[in-house]
């Protein structure tokens, strides 16, 4: 095997763009499995929505989620790691939300918190196969937050992130999708999670392999040995790869597979 970890972001990149695995797929990543490479899901969903990707894949492991603020045992369904957020700091983003009419999400590790639902929020969590709990908004937020999740339409959400880049504050804020806007800690990243998974696994980048499609999956790429960008990527994600695949909706992440895991192949300089 040319990689010892395959770091496969999920949305946009393995599935497609309705949200199926298809079979070239699931078969290049089982392969790459059965060859001997540790595959994790690097996700911006939480544990309880990506376990299905996994089970779906016949895989289990280790899941970083959240965009790398939560590192999972799949298996066990025990937390790893994370990079926690105070409640205090969260609060500004919330009260935004709650002026605007803007739909947001709380998360710990393992739960999704909301405080109220609209239909095309309803509809984005049923695809997602995730499950919100409701919370009462009159009581403090949990301790162990790790992402609060702003959902939207592309416009309102353009305006919020211009709006939000002007703020002084010691969080992130990152664009995990077109209708999505993720606040977390700053040091978490899907590049700073997978580097600390590799160092736990004793792997070198040199021989981790990262495959994504957005601007969240940026520092994974850019920390992977080989950080492959699937076609229908912004520019920005691909000039941070090594190197291009096929779409999503072209079994991209079976065709990178297919070309850098089992056949023998020159690793590509960086930025083409």
């Amino acid at each position: 095997m040319n990689y010892d970890i395959i770091a496969l972001d999920v949305d946009g990149t393995l599935l497609t763009d309705d949200h199926v695995l298809t079979p070239a797929v699931r078969e290049a990543v089982r392969e790459a499995h059965a060859r001997g490479a540790e595959i994790v899901l690097c996700t911006g969903r939480g544990p309880a929505s990506a376990l299905p990707v996994l089970d779906a894949l016949g895989l289990s492991g280790t899941m970083i989620t959240h965009n790398g603020a939560a590192t999972i045992d799949a298996a066990q369904r025990k937390v790893l790691h994370q990079y926690s957020i105070e409640a205090t700091e969260v609060e500004r983003f919330r009260s935004y939300c709650l002026r605007n009419g803007l739909h947001f999400d709380v998360n710990t590790a393992l739960d999704m918190l909301i405080e109220g639902i609209t239909p095309e929020a309803e509809s984005m969590y049923r695809m997602f196969k995730a499950k919100p709990v409701m919370r009462d908004p009159k009581e403090p937020l949990p301790d162990g937050l790790v992402k609060f999740t702003l959902f939207g339409t592309k416009a309102d959400l353009d305006i919020v992130e211009a709006e939000w880049n002007g703020w002084t504050h010691g969080l992130q804020h990152i664009r995990s999708g077109d209708m999505f806007i993720d606040v977390q800690h700053k040091e978490a990243s899907k590049g700073t999670a997978l580097r600390e998974l590799a160092k736990v696994r004793g792997v070198d980048p040199s021989r981790v392999m990262a495959i994504g499609n957005y601007f969240n999956d940026v520092g994974m790429l850019a920390f992977a040995g080989l950080g492959v960008a699937v076609a229908n990527a912004p520019d920005g994600v691909k000039e941070a790869a090594d190197a291009l695949t096929r779409s999503n909706e072209e079994d991209g992440v079976a065709h990178a597979l297919r070309t850098y895991v089992f056949a023998l192949h020159e690793k590509p300089s960086r930025g083409l």
